[in-house]
């Protein structure tokens, strides 16, 4: 199968982007082992009307700068002190998008994502949720700025079509602060698919303040 061309990740809506991503595949080959699986949940980001968005309104810094890429790089950041999340860059230079990979079906490389895990069976916890994604991929903050046209990280199409009753739109994840943001429907998943992270984006409104459960 063909690797997705730059082509798909240069087009201007991230959120258009983010739903066709799934059913397409994933794949690391890091320390020539090569892992991956099926993409069953995404989120989009759009870096000039999102608030949820790193580089929301034009926000440079060292972290974000890949974000100003032409479409079609991988964007790691490291958080709450432990887990890597894997971001691919959408749209032309200078635009600052990104979609959000939050969880996989495993397919390749099963025992070394369970290594890489602490796992002793392929259960849910293993790529369901996009810290544990990146640790059973072995991606991390060295993988920054990773060309997915490449042999480290790369997407394939595989012909898997997902049909339109079997996305799942909601809120995103862990965005309070972005407030009304944060209940936009650029959240995507696959329909009954056990491997979806089960995290869940709800929230209060009071004062027209918007607190997450």
């Amino acid at each position: 199968m063909s690797k997705l061309p730059q082509s798909f990740f240069t087009r201007p809506d991230p959120v258009q982007i983010s739903r066709e991503l799934l059913g397409k595949n994933l794949f690391t080959k890091i320390d020539n082992i090569l892992t991956g699986g099926i993409i069953v949940e995404t989120e989009a980001y759009n870096g000039r009307t999102d608030r949820a968005c790193h580089a929301h309104l034009g926000r440079r810094t060292k972290r974000t700068e890949i974000m100003y890429r032409q479409g079609g790089v991988a964007y790691v950041y490291f958080t709450y002190g432990m887990h890597h999340l894997f971001n691919i860059v959408t749209n032309e230079e200078g635009k600052a998008d990104a979609v959000l990979i939050r969880a996989i079906e495993p397919t390749e490389g099963i025992e070394e994502m369970m290594l890489r895990r602490g796992l002793d069976k392929p259960e849910y916890r293993l790529t369901a949720g996009p810290g544990v994604l990146c640790q059973a991929l072995g991606i991390k903050r060295e993988h920054y700025g990773e060309d997915l046209q490449g042999n480290k990280i790369w997407l394939e199409d595989q012909n898997l079509n997902i049909p339109d009753r079997d996305i799942i739109t909601g809120p995103r994840v862990g965005i309070a602060y972005a407030k009304e943001d944060a209940l936009l429907p650029w959240r995507f998943s696959i329909r009954n698919n056990p491997w979806v992270s089960r995290a869940k984006a709800n929230y209060e409104f009071s004062n027209n303040s918007t607190k997450q459960e």
